[in-house]
C-alpha cells in the first residue's frame, strides 16, 4: 500500500471509506434513519412558516377587509366623532355586541355576537355564504347573515327566521367566513350580520351594554395609509381609538402564527435530538464492532486520524442522504399540514416548495448528524494495533477521548443556537436549552433507576423464560437506558397533553357541578330584576347570586391624568388604566372568592368619612404600579367620585363568580345608572332550555351564558389544539420506535451468538421466541412506565401551581397508552429478530468474529 502519511489523500480516503462500507450501508442508513423524521418535522414546519409569510402578504387587504379599522369600546362624540366623519367618504361603520339568538322554528336559543353594517364593508375579500348572491341581498331588506356554527346547530335553513331582541329577521344566507375569521372564533362566537338600520328597533342597545364600535375605510390606490395612520396617531389616542392598517394587520398575523410555527419547530427539534441520540449510540456500537478492522489498518500503517477520516466520511455520506430523504418526507408532510391547522388560520392557505426550507434541513441534517456521531468517532485515533491480535472484543476498551468532552460542549452549545434562533431573546434559550438538557437527565436517571431496582431484586422465582428475558436487558451492547428515554420522552409529550387537558375540562366541571351556578345571565337593567327573580321563581330555578353593576371610567390616579403620562416609557401599564371601562360592584363583606391581601377592608361608607374607601384586586394593582393610600377619581356617567386605595384583594377567578377587580363599600353607587348579573343553577339541560326560553322571549337583552355550552365548546377547542400538538408529538414517538428498531438491527450478531448458545444448550425456537418477546415486553413496559411516571409527576405540579385545580387522573387512557406502547415495542422487536430464530448454529460458529 503506498501512501503518503505526511499529507491527507482525500481521493485514498474516499476509496477507502467506500470499500468499507460496502457490506455496511444498510446498517449505516439505518444509522441515520433515526434523525430523518426529525429532519422531516423541521422541514415541513418551515415550510409551513414561508408559505403563512407568502399567504399573509399576499391576503392582509382580505383580514382586515378595508385599507384602514378604527374600533372603541364606547360611542364616539365630540372631536373623535369629526374625525371619524373627516376621514373619507367611502366607509362602513359596524356595531357589535353580545346577545341572545332566538330561533321560533325549533325554540333554540344562544348566545352570538351580532354585528350591526353599514356600508359596502368588505372592500377586499368578501362574506362567503350560501347562497352565493346572499351577501348583496341581506343588506337590501330585514334578513340575517347566521354563521353556520348556528345553522347547523339547530337545524335551521335559508328561509327560516331568527328573532334578535324585538326584531325578526329572515335568514338571507348561511355565512361560512368573514374577513379576518376562523373556525375557531365561529365555534366560540359565532356571527350574526344584520342591517345597522335596524339595530335600533331591536332594543339592544341600553346602557350598561358592552358594544364594541368599528369604523371601515377605503382610499384612493396610491394612498400611504401606513403614514397617514401614523401622522394621526395622536388623534386616535385623544379619541380612545385604535387604528389598524394592512401593514399593521399582516404583522399583528404574522406575529402570532410565527410564534405558532416557532413553537412547532421546537417540537420537530426534540424528535430529531432523540433521533441523534440514537445515532451516537449506534455509532458507538458500530465502532466497537470495527475495532478489528480499525487495528489491521493501523498495522498496515494508516495513522489514527486517517482511520477517524474514513469513517467519519461514510457518517457525513449517509448524514446527507438521510437529510435529503427527510427534507423529501418534509415537503410531502407540509402539503398535509394546512389540514390539522386550518382552524386557527383565518385566511386560505396554499402551499407551494420551500427551498429556503428545505435548505436549512439539509444543513441542520448534516451539520447534527456529523456532530452527535463525532464523540464515539474520536475515539478511533487511540486504537492501537496491537489490539489485532486481542481475541476478546470486551477487552478492547477504548479510551475515553478528552475530545469527546469538547464535542458534547460544542453539542449544548449547538441546541441553545437552534433555541435562540426560533425564540430571538437569549434568556428563553437558555430556560429551554436548560429544559430539554434537565428531561433527559430526569428520563435517564428514571430509566437507570427502575434498571437497578430490577437488577437488584432480581425475581428468581421466575420461571426460566421469564428471567431469561428480564435478564437479556442487560446484555453487552444493550441500549435499555436510551430506548427508555426516546420512547419514554415521546409518551410523556402526549400523556402530559392529556392530563393537561383533562385538568381544566374537570375544572370547569367542578364549577358547574352540584349546586354551582350553570346559568348566566347579564345586562339585566334595573326595571327588569324582579321580573325575571319572579320567572325564575315559578321555574324553581334558584338564584345563587344577584349583583348590580356600574360602568365608570378612570380620570385621575394621584392627582395625574392619562396625558401626564404621555412620552414616559417607563410608565406603559400606568396609562393603560386610563383607556379601559371598569365594571364596579359595592357591597359590604366580601365573597367566598376574595381574600384580604393588605390593608383594610370597609363595607360601608357614610358622608362624613371623606374619600370613599375601595378595594383593588391584587395583581391588577401590582401591573398598574398602585399602592395603599393612593387616590384615584372615577368618572361614574359624568360625576366624579374620589377615592383612595384602603386594602388588596386575592380573588380566585377560577370560580364560576361575579369577580372584579374594583369594589366600592354601600353607601355610594346605590343610585348610579347600574344593570345587574345574575347566576342560577338549572338541575338538567330540559329545564336551562325552558328557562332561557321564558327569558329570551319576555327581555330579548338580557344575555345568557350556558355553562354546559362552553363546557362543550372548550372541549372542541382543546380537541383542535391538542390534535396538531399531538401530530407533532407523534414525531418524538415514532422516532423512538425507529432508534428502536436501529438498536434491533445493530445487535443482531450479538443477539445470533446468544440465540446459538441457547440452541446449542437445547432451547427451542418456541423458547427463544418467548425470550425474545418478554425481554422487549420488559423494554417497552420501562419506557411507558417511564413517559407515565413523568408525565403524572409534571401534571400534579402544573395542576397544583399553575392551574390550582384537583387532580385526578383517568387511568384508562393512561392503562391504553402503556399497553399500546409496550405491544408495539414487543411488535417491532419480534419482527426485526425474525432472522435470528431460522439461522443454523454452525453458520453462526464458523463467522470470524
Amino acid at each position: 500500500m503506498n501512501m503518503n502519511q505526511d499529507k491527507i489523500n482525500f481521493p485514498w480516503l474516499l476509496q477507502m471509506a467506500w470499500r468499507d462500507s460496502r457490506k455496511n450501508r444498510s446498517r449505516l442508513l439505518l444509522f441515520i434513519s433515526s434523525i430523518i423524521l426529525g429532519i422531516a418535522a423541521l422541514v415541513a414546519i418551515y415550510s409551513l412558516g414561508d408559505n403563512l409569510r407568502q399567504n399573509i402578504d399576499n391576503q392582509a387587504a382580505t383580514l382586515i377587509g378595508a385599507d384602514l379599522a378604527l374600533n372603541t369600546g364606547k360611542s364616539v362624540e365630540g372631536k373623535a366623532k369629526a374625525l371619524v366623519d373627516s376621514l373619507g367618504k367611502i366607509r362602513s361603520e359596524e356595531r357589535s355586541f353580545a346577545s341572545m339568538i332566538y330561533f321560533p322554528k325549533n325554540g333554540g336559543n344562544r348566545l352570538a355576537q351580532v354585528k350591526a353594517l353599514e356600508g359596502d364593508f368588505p372592500y377586499y375579500g368578501k362574506f362567503e355564504t350560501v347562497p352565493v348572491t346572499a351577501e348583496e341581498t341581506f343588506r337590501n331588506g330585514q334578513q340575517a347573515l347566521v354563521d353556520q356554527t348556528l345553522m347547523l346547530q339547530y337545524q335551521a335553513k335559508v328561509g327560516d327566521s331568527i328573532k334578535i331582541g324585538n326584531v325578526t329577521f329572515a335568514i338571507a344566507g348561511i355565512l361560512e367566513k368573514a374577513p379576518g375569521s376562523t373556525g375557531l372564533t365561529s365555534t366560540v362566537a359565532p356571527s350574526v350580520y344584520i342591517p345597522m338600520r335596524y339595530l335600533k328597533q331591536t332594543g339592544l342597545m341600553q346602557k350598561g351594554s358592552r358594544v364594541a364600535y368599528r369604523y371601515y375605510y377605503k382610499f384612493a390606490p396610491n394612498t400611504d395609509v401606513e403614514k397617514l395612520a401614523k401622522q394621526l396617531e395622536p388623534r386616535f389616542e385623544a379619541g380612545d381609538l385604535d387604528y389598524k392598517t394592512i401593514q399593521s394587520q399582516k404583522e399583528d398575523t404574522g406575529r402570532s402564527f410565527k410564534d405558532l410555527t416557532r413553537f412547532l419547530a421546537l417540537v420537530g427539534f426534540v424528535a430529531l435530538l432523540l433521533g441523534c441520540i440514537g445515532v451516537a449510540s449506534a455509532i458507538h456500537i458500530y465502532i466497537r464492532e470495527k475495532l478489528n478492522s480499525i487495528a489491521i489498518l493501523r498495522c498496515l500503517g494508516v495513522k489514527g486520524s486517517q482511520a477517524f477520516l474514513i469513517y467519519l466520511i461514510q457518517i457525513a455520506g449517509i448524514g446527507i442522504i438521510g437529510s435529503i430523504l427527510g427534507a423529501l418526507l418534509g415537503t410531502t408532510i407540509q402539503q398535509f399540514l394546512p389540514v390539522v391547522i386550518k382552524d386557527f388560520l383565518p385566511f386560505e392557505l396554499t402551499t407551494d416548495i420551500s427551498w429556503l426550507a428545505i435548505g436549512q434541513g439539509l444543513a441542520i441534517g448534516v451539520l447534527i448528524s456529523i456532530l452527535f456521531a463525532l464523540p464515539p468517532l474520536v475515539s478511533i485515533r487511540k486504537v492501537s494495533p496491537l489490539n489485532v491480535l486481542r481475541v476478546s472484543l470486551d477487552a478492547m476498551k477504548m479510551e475515553r477521548d478528552p475530545w469527546a468532552w469538547l464535542l458534547y460542549g460544542l453539542i449544548v452549545v449547538f441546541i441553545y443556537g437552534f433555541a435562540f434562533l426560533q425564540m430571538q431573546t437569549w434568556i428563553e434559550a437558555l430556560v429551554f436549552t436548560a429544559s430539554i438538557l434537565a428531561s433527559f437527565v430526569v428520563l435517564y436517571a428514571i430509566a437507570s433507576l427502575l434498571m437497578w431496582l430490577v437488577r437488584k431484586f432480581f425475581p428468581t422465582s421466575w420461571s426460566y423464560l421469564w428471567r431469561q428475558g428480564l435478564a437479556n436487558l442487560y446484555r453487552p451492547n444493550n441500549q435499555t437506558s436510551i430506548l427508555v428515554v426516546s420512547i419514554g420522552l415521546g409518551t410523556c409529550l402526549v400523556c402530559t397533553l392529556f392530563f393537561v387537558q383533562t385538568i381544566l375540562l374537570n375544572r370547569v366541571k367542578m364549577s358547574s357541578s352540584g349546586n354551582q351556578p350553570n346559568i348566566v345571565l347579564f345586562d339585566i337593567q334595573g326595571s327588569q330584576k324582579e321580573a325575571v327573580l319572579a320567572i325564575a321563581k315559578a321555574q324553581n330555578v334558584p338564584v345563587n347570586q344577584n349583583v348590580a353593576i356600574v360602568n365608570m371610567r378612570l380620570e385621575e390616579v394621584n392627582g395625574k391624568t392619562a396625558s401626564d403620562f404621555e412620552g414616559d416609557t417607563t410608565a406603559e401599564q400606568s396609562r393603560r388604566i386610563f383607556g379601559r371601562e371598569y365594571r364596579v360592584t359595592f357591597r359590604d363583606s366580601l365573597s367566598s372568592t376574595e381574600k384580604l391581601t393588605k390593608g383594610n377592608w370597609k363595607g360601608t361608607y357614610k358622608s362624613t368619612d371623606g374619600l370613599i374607601p375601595i378595594s383593588i384586586e391584587q395583581g391588577f394593582a401590582d401591573r398598574s404600579r398602585l399602592k395603599l393610600g393612593d387616590t384615584l377619581i372615577f368618572n361614574v356617567q359624568g360625576t366624579m367620585m374620589s377615592t383612595t386605595i384602603s386594602s388588596f384583594r386575592e380573588v380566585n377567578w377560577g370560580e364560576v363568580q361575579t369577580n372584579f377587580l374594583v369594589i366600592f363599600p354601600t353607601g355610594v353607587l346605590e343610585d348610579a345608572p347600574q344593570f345587574h348579573v345574575m347566576l342560577t343553577h338549572v338541575p338538567n339541560p330540559q329545564a336551562s332550555a325552558v328557562f332561557q326560553q321564558a327569558i329570551v322571549r319576555q327581555f330579548p337583552n338580557i344575555s345568557i351564558i350556558d355553562l354546559a355550552l362552553v363546557l362543550r365548546v372548550l372541549d372542541d377547542i382543546f380537541n383542535k389544539i391538542g390534535f396538531v400538538i399531538r401530530f407533532m408529538a407523534g414525531f418524538s414517538i415514532l422516532t423512538g420506535l425507529i432508534v428502536l428498531i436501529a438498536s434491533v438491527l445493530i445487535s443482531k450478531y450479538q443477539r445470533l451468538q446468544e440465540s446459538v448458545l441457547l440452541r446449542t444448550l437445547g432451547a427451542s425456537r418456541k423458547q427463544i421466541f418467548a425470550i425474545t418477546a418478554l425481554e422487549y415486553f420488559f423494554l417497552g413496559s420501562l419506557a411507558a412506565l417511564t413517559g407515565i411516571l413523568l408525565s403524572l409527576a409534571g401534571s400534579w405540579l402544573l395542576a397544583k401551581f399553575s392551574f390550582e385545580a384537583e387532580f385526578k387522573p383517568e387511568l384508562l387512557p393512561v392503562l391504553i397508552v402503556f399497553l399500546f406502547v409496550s405491544l408495539m415495542t414487543v411488535f417491532i422487536g419480534l419482527v426485526n429478530s425474525r432472522g435470528i430464530l431460522s439461522r443454523p448454529p454452525l453458520e453462526v460458529l464458523r463467522q470470524d468474529v
